[in-house]
């Protein structure tokens, strides 16, 4: 693969790992550093020292990951440390010790031969499972293996300028790699770190999960990356589309910087600005901490999805009320709103045991799930209930298809929760299907509030698949359909006295924010990062 030479604005198409953009320079993670491994014979009299050799590399690998865990916890959550945790337990797991020792013993294998030889058979036994999960959980013994031949060649990982006095080691730039690995994820200081690009690793890998914990914009599946930038080359990296622009033309960055996407600066707060009410949208209970610096005016959505799918199953209701609390303490009587578990659609896992289908994203997901699956509804309906004693709390219900598919759910929600004495407690519904939106009015009668996820309606009104190449054109938020719509919501909304916001893409830029006033909408809801820029553009 030829290096793409200086100014020439190169567009390439992945996979969105983790949301967010970002214009940078590239630093690249040295892969290569086990290219010339030492493979030998050992001699009979030396292989009881060369056990010993991998015994040390062992300990000391566990000794390295017991701080990676203490410190994951403290940086990033109890969920994200389990991943290191997992790592641990294989790390030290007695039979795998023995088939490396069993290699040293009678085949005279030297220690990084043995490391080698039984590590990638497990490796490749999991990579040829037909389930997309299992097959992720592959990159950990990956990462085992180069932990321990990092150890035992004394090598240090590294990036390939380590040693020139430009190097950044990450520092503000984006990490371009092979494999986005849970290790190269949380080794560097998040706040160093601009994002992430890389050819391997898909978006239910342990890697992606940290990286969205995290708040850090990646993309995956840029096959031959790492060949066609070199360190110092710029790239806009979009998250939210999975793209990745390198050497972007001063054009095509100015049409991201006037509002079309964020790209990241240091976090730091604006005061919020008369006329539009800027929420914050969050992924975890820890972002919250993140959310308050930048003065958010309140949760606008909270996907809380993603607790389930960083935790890796399905929490249990005190779980849940312990981090929902967390979120509506901090706002201290600013609106939280909560959407309930949206999974299904390309949000799934094999602890959720969700059927196969041919076109899920026309599914089995949102409050069709919902509705089927009340062992997922009330442990969290109760959760968010007692949450309410410490704080307003406002439930979103996700793709709501119609009046009666509401009126089921928030009936299922208080039945479950009779037996509680809730405190401040709303109903909402998320507008993203277009059945839904066309009785905007009839359903504002009975729903305390709103949100218009744009992102699904987009998707939804135009039948057109935002995450295909060959038909993204299509996924034009300046149609007049879309407008069209969003106008009779807003009209509805007002008629019934009804708070309404949006909290799609088209919330984070300034043109279409004019757009929202115009029409009447007055709160809107962004990525954290997003809100101290968005401000300052609106005053």
């Amino acid at each position: 693969m030829q290096m793409i030479k200086f100014g020439e604005e190169t567009r390439l198409a992945g996979i969105k790992i983790s949301e967010g953009v970002a214009v940078a320079r590239v630093c690249l993670f040295n892969e290569d550093r086990h290219a010339n491994i030492p493979i030998y014979k050992v001699n009979k009299s030396e292989r009881k020292k060369e056990k010993g050799r991998l015994i040390q590399a062992i300990q000391i690998g566990a000794d390295q990951l017991s701080r990676v865990i203490v410190d994951v916890k403290k940086r990033i959550g109890d969920a994200e440390s389990k991943i290191f945790i997992a790592q641990k337990m294989i790390l030290e797991d007695t039979s795998i010790h023995d088939e490396m020792f069993d290699d040293i013993e009678n085949e005279g294998a030297n220690a990084e031969a043995a490391v080698i030889r039984v590590l990638d058979s497990y490796e490749t036994r999991l990579l040829d499972v037909d389930n997309e999960y299992i097959k992720a959980r592959a990159t950990d013994i990956g990462e085992i293996k180069r932990r321990l031949l990092d150890i035992l060649s004394e090598v240090t990982p590294s990036f390939l300028c380590t040693g020139i006095a430009q190097c950044q080691r990450g520092k503000n730039r984006i990490i371009v790699a092979r494999e986005l690995t849970p290790s190269l994820t949380v080794g560097l200081e998040k706040q160093q770190i601009v994002g992430f690009v890389t050819e391997h690793g898909g978006i239910s890998s342990h890697a992606a999960i940290l990286a969205r914990a995290m708040g850090i914009p990646a993309v995956s599946g840029i096959q031959n990356i790492h060949s066609m930038v070199s360190c110092g080359t710029e790239i806009l990296l979009n998250g939210n589309e999975g793209n990745v622009i390198i050497w972007p033309s001063q054009k095509t960055i100015a049409q991201y910087k006037s509002g079309k996407v964020y790209i990241p600066k240091g976090l730091y707060a604006v005061d919020p600005v008369d006329g539009m009410k800027v929420m914050a949208n969050i992924s975890r209970h820890q972002d919250i901490e993140e959310a308050v610096i930048v003065k958010a005016e309140g949760v606008g959505l909270y996907r809380t999805e993603f607790e389930f799918l960083a935790q890796g199953e399905i929490l249990s209701e005190d779980e849940q009320f312990k981090r929902y609390k967390t979120v509506v303490m901090a706002m201290k009587g600013q609106p939280v709103y909560f959407r309930l578990i949206d999974v299904g659609g390309d949000k799934t896992a094999d602890f959720l045991d969700l059927p196969a289908e041919i076109n899920p994203a026309l599914g089995f997901r949102g409050s069709r799930l919902l509705v089927a699956r009340n062992e997922l509804l009330a442990p969290q309906a109760r959760a968010l209930v007692r949450a309410s004693e410490f704080g307003p709390v406002w439930v979103l219900y996700p793709m709501i298809v119609d009046l009666e598919q509401f009126l089921i759910m928030k009936q299922r929600f208080l039945e479950e929760t009779a037996d509680l004495n809730p405190g401040e407690i709303k109903h909402g519904v998320m507008f993203e299907v277009p059945s839904a939106c066309l009785e905007a009015k009839k359903i504002l009668k009975h729903a305390d509030f709103a949100s218009i996820g744009t992102n699904d309606l987009i998707q939804y009104l135009y039948a057109v698949d935002r995450d295909n190449e060959y038909v993204a054109y299509d996924y034009n938020p300046d149609k007049e359909a879309l407008w069209n719509l969003i106008t009779l919501i807003a009209k509805a909304a007002k008629d019934e006295n009804r708070p309404l916001s949006v909290c799609g893409e088209i919330a984070g830029n300034k043109k279409y924010i004019i757009r929202l006033k115009e029409i009447g909408i007055t709160r809107i809801s962004v990525g954290i990062r997003q809100i101290p820029e968005l401000r300052m553009g609106l005053k």
